[in-house]
C-alpha cells in the first residue's frame, strides 16, 4: 500500500479520498488554487501544496503544476477524484511515466470510452446491447435522411466528439432532419472544433441506470448493484438512489455481467461506471465514465463497501481477494446534490458567503460537504456545495429519512438546489416509482417547497446572525493551525520540509 497519496482535485471528493486515506496510514497531500487557499481539504491534508493561479484553467487543469506537486512532495499515487483531469488519458499516462501510481484505469481505456464512436464499435464487438444506430460518423445531411429511415424514428443526432448536451437533437420527422442535422453539425464545430455527428435511437421514457463495477489488474473484476440516475436536468444530476425501482434481481444480474463485459472488453482496472438507458424490459449501453461517480456514495451505504479504499487497493496492485458472492446489498440509499442554484429563478447560480450554516445529522444520515461558515461562492467552480447521504431499510424510510435531513439543512448567504429535490421527494409519482429522465423537467419550481425547512431557517438565521458573522469572517476563521498541529506528529521529515512555513502557520 502507499505511505503518501497527492489528490488532485478539490472540494467534498478531496475531503472524501484523504478520509479513507487518513484511514489507512496514508499521508495525503492537497493541491489548491488561489481561490481554496483556505478550503477544507487544504486544512485536512498533511500538506498543502499551491497551484497559483483562481481559475481551474491555471491550476487544476495543469498537468504539468500537478505533476511537479508530486514529485516535490514525494508522493507515490496520484488519485484525480472525478472532474478535472480524471478522465484525461495524457494526464493519466504522463503521471504513470513519471513513475507515479495512477489510481484509476489505464490511459488506453479511458481513450475507448472518452470517444462515443469508438466506444460504441468496442461495445457492439463484445456483444454489450447498444441504442440502433450508426457507428461511424457521418457529415451529410443528405446521408442522414437515409440512414434516419433504417434505424426508425425518433432519432437522437448527437456530436461525435462532444458531451454535455451540446450538438444534440431529437428529430421526429423525416421533414425536419436535414435541418436539424446541419443546426447540431454547426454547433459541434462551434463546441469542440468537429461537426461530425452520429444517429441513434431516441428513447422517449428512458430512465439513466448506471452500474459500478471494480477490477483488480489480475483479471478479476466485480459489480456492485446499479444507481437509479433518471432524476436529472439538462443531462445533470440532482437525486441518486440505490438500488432501482425497476431492477428486480434477474435484471440486475444481467446488467451487472454486461456492466463487467464492457470492462473487460478494454481491460479496465479500477473503479468504473457502466451507464445503460432502460425502458420497457430492455437496457442498452450509453457510455462508460472512467473514474469514480459523484453519486458513489448510495452504493457504499448498501453494499458496506468503501469504494476509495478498493480504488486505493487495486492501484496499489493488490488483487480484489472476494468474488461477486460476496457483494450483498442491503436497504436503499437516497444522495441529493446540494448545488448553489436559485431553482425558482430557473437553477441560475447563485454566488455569495456561506454565514450561517447547520447540516443534518442523525442515524444513517451522511454528509459530504466542503462547506464552512465564511465559505466564497463563486462562479468559476462546479456549483456543487455537498451531498446528503440517507440509508433506510427500504426506499420509504429512505424518503422519510431524507425529507427530514433536508428540512434540518440551513445554508445561509448563498441559495441552494434544495427546494428542488424536497419537490421531487414529495411528488407521489416518485414515490411511485414512475418517473424518468425527463420527470425533473414535469416538475413546477417556481416556489419553494418543504414547509418546515424554511421556518427552521429563519428561526436559527434569526438567532444566530450576527454571532455566525462575526466568526466566520475573522482573521482566523479558516486557519490551518488547529489541523497541522494536531496532525504534525504523524509527518515524516520528508513531508515537513516539503510544506513552506507560510503553509504550516497560516
Amino acid at each position: 500500500m502507499f505511505d503518501r497519496i497527492l489528490i488532485a482535485n478539490r472540494g467534498e471528493i478531496a475531503l472524501r479520498v484523504i478520509r479513507t486515506a487518513r484511514e489507512l496510514g496514508m499521508e495525503t497531500i492537497a493541491v489548491y488554487s488561489d481561490f481554496d487557499r483556505d478550503a477544507l481539504h487544504t486544512r485536512m491534508a498533511h500538506v498543502a501544496v499551491p497551484l497559483g493561479g483562481s481559475l481551474p484553467s491555471e491550476s487544476y487543469l495543469v498537468a504539468d503544476k500537478i505533476l511537479a506537486a508530486a514529485k516535490e512532495t514525494g508522493a507515490q499515487a496520484i488519485h484525480p477524484g472525478y472532474g478535472f483531469l480524471s478522465e484525461n488519458a495524457a494526464f493519466a499516462r504522463a503521471v504513470e511515466d513519471a513513475g507515479i501510481a495512477w489510481v484509476g484505469p489505464p490511459a488506453s481505456a479511458i481513450e475507448v470510452m472518452g470517444d462515443k464512436i469508438e466506444s460504441r464499435r468496442a461495445m457492439q464487438e463484445a456483444g454489450v446491447p447498444v441504442v440502433p444506430g450508426i457507428v461511424d460518423p457521418i457529415d451529410d445531411a443528405e446521408a442522414a435522411v437515409g440512414i434516419a429511415e433504417e434505424i426508425g424514428y425518433p432519432i437522437a443526432i448527437k456530436a461525435a466528439a462532444g458531451g454535455g448536451g451540446k450538438g444534440i437533437r431529437v428529430v421526429r420527422e423525416p421533414s425536419e432532419m436535414k435541418g436539424a442535422f446541419r443546426t447540431a453539425s454547426g454547433e459541434a464545430v462551434s463546441a469542440f472544433g468537429d461537426g461530425r455527428l452520429y444517429m441513434e435511437r431516441y428513447l422517449d421514457r428512458g430512465r439513466h441506470i448506471e452500474v459500478q463495477v471494480m477490477f483488480d489488474a489480475h483479471g478479476n473484476g466485480v459489480h456492485f448493484g446499479e444507481r437509479e440516475c433518471s432524476i436529472q436536468r439538462r443531462h445533470q444530476k440532482l437525486l441518486e438512489e440505490c438500488p432501482s425501482v425497476v431492477v428486480d434481481e434477474e435484471l440486475r444480474q444481467r446488467m451487472g455481467d454486461v456492466a463487467l463485459r464492457a470492462g473487460h472488453a478494454v481491460n479496465y482496472r479500477g473503479a468504473g461506471t457502466v451507464e445503460f438507458l432502460y425502458m420497457d424490459g430492455e437496457f442498452y449501453f450509453l457510455e462508460m465514465n472512467t473514474r469514480l461517480q459523484v453519486e458513489h456514495p448510495v452504493t457504499e451505504m448498501v453494499t458496506g463497501v468503501d469504494l476509495v479504499r478498493e480504488q486505493l487497493r487495486v492501484a496499489a496492485g493488490e488483487p480484489l481477494g472476494y468474488d461477486q458472492d460476496a457483494v450483498t446489498m442491503q436497504g436503499h440509499s437516497i444522495e441529493v446534490r446540494i448545488n448553489a442554484e436559485d431553482v425558482p429563478a430557473g437553477f441560475l447560480p447563485s454566488t455569495g458567503t456561506v454565514h450561517n450554516l447547520r447540516t443534518p445529522g442523525g442515524p444513517w444520515v451522511r454528509v459530504d460537504s466542503c462547506l464552512y461558515r465564511g465559505l466564497e461562492v463563486g462562479l468559476n467552480y462546479d456549483p456543487m456545495l455537498a451531498k446528503i447521504i440517507v440509508w433506510g431499510p427500504d426506499r420509504g424510510v429512505a424518503i422519510a429519512r431524507m425529507k427530514r435531513a433536508l428540512e434540518e439543512l440551513n445554508v445561509g448567504g448563498v441559495r441552494t438546489s434544495t427546494p428542488a429535490a424536497m419537490a421531487v421527494l414529495e411528488e407521489p409519482r416518485f414515490v411511485e416509482g414512475d418517473f424518468d429522465t425527463k420527470f425533473l423537467e414535469s416538475l413546477d419550481l417556481s416556489k419553494a417547497r418543504g414547509g418546515f425547512s424554511k421556518l427552521a431557517a429563519a428561526a436559527a438565521a434569526l438567532h444566530r446572525r450576527n454571532q455566525a458573522r462575526r466568526s466566520a469572517l475573522s482573521a482566523d476563521a479558516s486557519s490551518r493551525r488547529g489541523w497541522v498541529q494536531r496532525y504534525r506528529g504523524s509527518l515524516t521529515d520528508h513531508v515537513r520540509r516539503a510544506a513552506s512555513p507560510e503553509e504550516t502557520s497560516r
